[in-house]
This record gives C-alpha cells, structure tokens and sequence, in this order.
C-alpha cells in the first residue's frame, strides 16, 4: 500500500474515533500532499511523499522551539502530539551512531579533507537518509568528523 493511501486510512480511522489532533494533522498533510501533486502536475510517488512529511516535520520543530523561547507550554504540547503523528508517516529514525557510520563511510569515498569538503559529502549523504534522520543533526555530525579529519578545527 502506498504511504499516501496508508494517510487517508488513517484519517478515515482518526474520523471514526473522532481524534481532533490526529484528524487536523493528517489533513494538513493531506493538503500539502495535493499542492505538491498539483505543482509537479503529476500523482506524488511515496519519496514526494515523505519529502512532504520531512518538511512538516521540519516544521513542527520549529514551532516547538519558538514556543517554547516564547514560554507558551501548551502550544509546544499542540505541536509535539502533531509531531508524534507525523512520525509515524517516515522511515524508522537512525540512532546518532549509525549516521556517523554512514557519514564516515561517505567521508572515505568523497576523500574529504575538512571542512571546505562538507558540501561534496553532504551531497553524497543526504540521498541516503532521505527521510531517516534530522538534516541539522546529519550536517552538525559531518562537520565533526570533518573537523576531526583536520585536527585544529573550531566547532
């Protein structure tokens, strides 16, 4: 079944149960899912998909840390349920440990030096965990290994 298809089960499921958060969430996201097929004037396939969802959840945490610099605890109870929710839509998250791994990896085969390399293994990287793990920890992970690479480095 494909991811779009599995949303709308779950948002006539969240219908039936009347589960506001859930039915508001999974509608946005419905939402945002058609603009996107209506932008590219073809179906979303399950990467645009969980590109959808990836920038949602981007989203969300961003307005979890503004609310929560804005001290309003029950925005930032609002956002971190819909967050929860959306979660379940990608690929399981790779632990810390693993993105190191595949950044070393990466890292070995691009042949980067340093910091001045971090664009080609970013490139490189992100297509692979496309969906699996935060961009900012991925970014904030090479850019030590890079400094480590090139001892002297200021994080």
């Amino acid at each position: 079944m494909a991811l779009k298809d599995k949303i709308r089960e779950a948002l006539k499921e969240a219908l039936k149960r009347q589960e506001i958060a859930q039915l508001s969430t999974l509608r946005l996201l419905l939402s945002e899912i058609k603009n996107v097929e209506i932008a590219q004037q073809k179906p979303a396939d399950d990467n645009k998909v969980i590109d959808v969802v990836t920038r949602e959840v981007k989203r969300h945490r961003e307005s979890i840390e503004a609310f929560k610099q804005g001290h309003r605890s029950d925005l930032v109870a609002k956002e971190e349920a819909e967050l929860g929710i959306l979660m379940d839509y990608l690929p399981k998250q790779m632990s810390h440990e693993e993105i190191m791994a595949t950044a070393q990896r990466v890292i070995a085969v691009v042949g980067a030096k340093g910091p001045k390399d971090k664009g080609k293994v970013m490139s490189q990287l992100m297509p692979q965990l496309k969906g699996k793990a935060d961009g900012k920890e991925v970014s904030d992970v090479v850019s030590q290994l890079l400094c480590e690479e090139r001892s002297g480095c200021e994080a």
